[in-house]
């Protein structure tokens, strides 16, 4: 028998309080113990910022591996669902080492600080070519703006056309949705359809890449990936997985990131101005962003052997779900945790990217696009705010916090 273990309410974590604003959550969990388990689903969540920089130094213990989910049952409640095992699957984000390491040496080059600051030019048309008709218009709905930029940085990034961006808009979002764990049967199934042709889309493009290959670390990623088919250090499923997990992670959590701190900014009038009168101060804005809301709430890690981890027996299986959003409010880490401060001494020391060998590859990417967003929306407007007839609306996952609503009025 197990030891007795503080067990949180199955049916809060689907609740659509809960989504809407998981915080007080989260804050349960971290005051009656920093982990318990779901009912007898065998996942149990990590809340605390010290136990989960403990499980990420346990790959021993700990996979990265993606190997089931939490879904609502048939009962409304949590239960497990198995995935299958296969390599497409279990590539960079989700792969152990040493395959974590050689996906990770591929892309690294395209991604580094240097390569993503000179995209500034280009991401500031972008920003404008979707802001200008929306600010025309008084307003409305940003969702769209905090998707298309990222999906046209992403399309350019990968090397592809920029004409398929409503593609890439939709298939940025699927990755959230499959782990957002309400999703019917039926809903599923297109989504497995959705991503056959996602695969075959891309497959298509890295093969017109190793037909004529362009070298050097400034060629597109889908260069550089076909370049590691060729050269045998992945196989050519690993690279249309590498692909399809950069849609989700560097096209989702760029527009929940962008989401999530325009409605920081719409909630706060006084903190709008003073960003326009200092705008040197919007990169620490959006770390404080990312830390308040980070766009993915949590990863899984599926346990490889018998183990203890605060004091909780763990077997072989069972799944642990590292809370991103209550480590990055953890009072014994931060000093006012639930405030938004631009003085912090050490502004990017968040889980909002992850933290160690898996850190967000694209960070660099995402806090450019955020930024830059960020700055034309202020230097265009006098005054933004929520709509007090429609309030923002978050996409109903337990795994992405993303506004999947977000009607503005602009001045």
């Amino acid at each position: 028998m197990r030891a007795p273990l503080y067990s949180a309410s199955p049916a809060e974590l689907f609740d659509l309080a809960v989504i809407e604003d998981p915080h007080p959550f989260f804050a349960r969990l971290r005051e009656r113990h920093a982990i318990s388990r779901i009912g007898e689903t065998g996942v149990h969540l990590v809340a605390t910022w010290d136990l989960i920089e403990e499980a990420l130094g346990r790959e021993a213990d700990f996979s990265a591996n993606l190997t089931g989910v939490l879904v609502r049952g048939g009962d409304g409640l949590p239960a497990p669902l198995e995935l299958p095992v296969t390599g497409a699957n279990q590539v960079i984000a989700t792969a152990d080492e040493p395959d974590h390491a050689i996906h990770r040496a591929l892309v690294q080059p395209r991604l580094t600080a240097p390569r993503i600051a000179a995209l500034e030019r280009q991401m500031r048309v972008w920003a404008r070519e979707a802001l200008d008709p929306w600010l025309s218009a008084g307003g409305g709905d940003f969702v769209p703006i905090a998707e298309t930029v990222p999906a046209r940085a992403l399309a350019h990034v990968l090397g592809l056309p920029d004409r398929d961006v409503a593609h890439f808009r939709r298939w940025a979002m699927m990755g959230g949705d499959m782990l957002g764990g309400d999703v019917t049967a039926a809903r599923m199934t297109e989504f497995g359809a959705e991503t056959v042709g996602m695969a075959a889309y891309l497959e298509g493009h890295l093969e017109a890449a190793r037909s004529r290959p362009q070298p050097g670390p400034d060629a597109p990623l889908l260069h550089a990936l076909a370049r590691g088919v060729e050269s045998g250090q992945i196989a050519v499923r690993d690279a249309i997985g590498i692909a399809i997990v950069m849609f989700g992670a560097g096209g989702e959590s760029t527009a929940a990131l962008i989401g999530s701190a325009t409605r920081l900014l719409a909630e706060d009038p006084v903190r709008a101005d003073e960003l326009r009168s200092h705008p040197d101060r919007i990169p620490r804005f959006v770390e404080e962003s990312v830390r308040l809301e980070p766009p993915f709430k949590f990863h899984y890690r599926v346990v490889r052997r018998a183990c203890e981890l605060g004091g909780a027996r763990l077997e072989p299986g069972d799944r642990l779900m590292l809370l991103w959003g209550s480590a990055n409010r953890d009072p014994a880490h931060f000093a006012e945790p639930d405030a938004l401060r631009l003085d912090r001494r050490h502004p990017k020391q968040h889980l909002g990217f992850g933290r160690g060998a898996h850190f967000c590859i694209g960070a660099p990417l995402a806090r450019l696009e955020a930024r830059v967003v960020l700055e034309e929306l202020l230097a265009s407007t006098r005054r933004l705010g929520l709509r007090v007839d429609a309030p923002p609306v978050h996409t109903r996952s337990i795994f992405v916090r993303r506004p999947e609503r977000l009607p503005l009025h602009v001045e």
